[in-house]
């Protein structure tokens, strides 16, 4: 990576906010130099703790800065579309968090105005980049699993399990129509099509809400942190989008699958979970055991092995900077992916080894389809 400094500004003091502004300074040369934030003084308050020389509530503000060359949009989903567009025409480097939009035809004008600019743009599909995944999918493209037949899997989480339990994703005004499919559901799908190289075909879902209304705090409550507040402080809250989703899929000409996804799990804290099976081997993986790989075999032994690039394939070794036994997980999932964007932000000749905003398209797609197969009750051709 060049060494000449990178200035970026972060957009969005919240959960991702305080993600992307810690991995971000893993970087070298690469500096937070801005925050932009929903109120002026939480925007202060972000920039002290955080040592960031600049806070604003106006967007504006930092899209005008010649030196900033980069913005990460780390807000409630509702903002993606102006946010990113309006960076994006203002020449800036662009990483948002997933999903990229509310629906199709926003996602659809954002990855068009990326390319009329020939910008740098993201979308954080950061959970491709741990090791062991990465591992995964130079052993599906070397041919160690043979032709892909079988997919399936979970992601499991509980932190909105109780009826008091909230945050801004439960209001479809700021999240969109799809919540747990949305939220985690396209971390999912993302994955499976990145691992096996196939496209998601067709899809037959079914999406369940269990708290038909839920208690509001009166104040903001910052994501995975609604355990702490206390009940006299709630009001009750209408809720239109799932807590829970099943979904059979076709995958590519030949392969089926299934998964489903829950924020009500009880003590499934981040199951991301998947299992891939072909005609030579089969793979499993946990997110909440990163650096744990499963292979399954028919005529021999299984084998479980933990993370070591020393062992790997050099495509996904490139993918882990600590030696074996010392565990790279969340945080270094992130750093992977800014580590590849600033790469192409200092040079836009470098490789593209990151998601892109036509990525996220593709998720966009996929959720309207779910939404459709689960309003119709029948299989939806993607």
């Amino acid at each position: 990576m060049t060494s000449k400094k990178i200035n970026t500004a972060i957009v969005g003091t919240g959960f991702m906010g305080k993600v992307h502004t810690e991995n971000v300074r893993r970087l070298p040369n690469v500096e937070v130099a801005a925050v932009v934030g929903s109120r002026p003084e939480r925007a202060r308050k972000f920039a002290d703790d955080f040592g960031i020389p600049a806070a604003t509530a106006d967007l504006k503000e930092v899209l005008d800065r010649k030196d900033i060359a980069a913005v990460h949009i780390c807000t409630p989903n509702v903002d993606h579309f102006p946010m990113t567009l309006a960076a994006l025409k203002a020449g800036k480097a662009v990483l948002c968090e997933k999903p990229l939009a509310m629906n199709v035809k926003e996602a659809r004008k954002l990855a068009e105005v990326a390319k009329s600019k020939n910008a740098v743009h993201c979308v954080q599909h950061n959970l491709r980049y741990y090791p062991a995944v990465q591992q995964i999918r130079q052993m599906i493209a070397h041919g160690d699993l043979g032709e892909i037949l079988i997919v399936q899997g979970t992601y499991s989480q509980d932190w909105l399990l109780y009826d008091t339990d909230w945050n801004w994703r439960l209001d479809a005004k700021s999240n969109g129509a799809l919540r747990v499919m949305g939220d985690i559901g396209t971390h999912w799908m993302d994955m499976i099509q990145h691992l096996t190289g196939l496209s998601i075909t067709a899809v037959c879902a079914d999406l369940s809400i269990f708290h038909k209304t839920r208690k509001r705090p009166k104040g903001s409550v910052e994501t995975f942190s609604a355990k702490k507040a206390a009940p006299s402080q709630y009001e009750t809250f209408p809720v239109e989008t799932e807590d829970f989703g099943m979904v059979m899929l076709r995958l590519g000409d030949r392969a089926r699958g299934a998964f489903t996804v829950s924020q009500m799990s009880a003590g499934r804290k981040n199951r991301f979970a998947f299992e891939i099976f072909g005609t030579k081997a089969g793979v499993a993986w946990n997110q909440e055991e990163p650096d744990t790989l499963w292979i399954g075999h028919r005529n021999e032994p299984n084998q479980t092995i933990v993370k070591d690039a020393s062992l790997f394939y050099p495509e996904a070794a490139a993918f882990a900077d600590l030696p074996g036994g010392h565990s790279e997980g969340y945080d270094d999932s992130h750093k992977q992916v800014f580590k590849r964007f600033y790469a192409r932000v200092a040079n836009h000749s470098a490789p593209v080894e990151y998601p892109t905003l036509e990525d996220g398209l593709r998720g966009m797609v996929l959720l309207e389809k779910v939404a459709e197969s689960s309003r119709r009750q029948a299989w939806v051709k993607v």
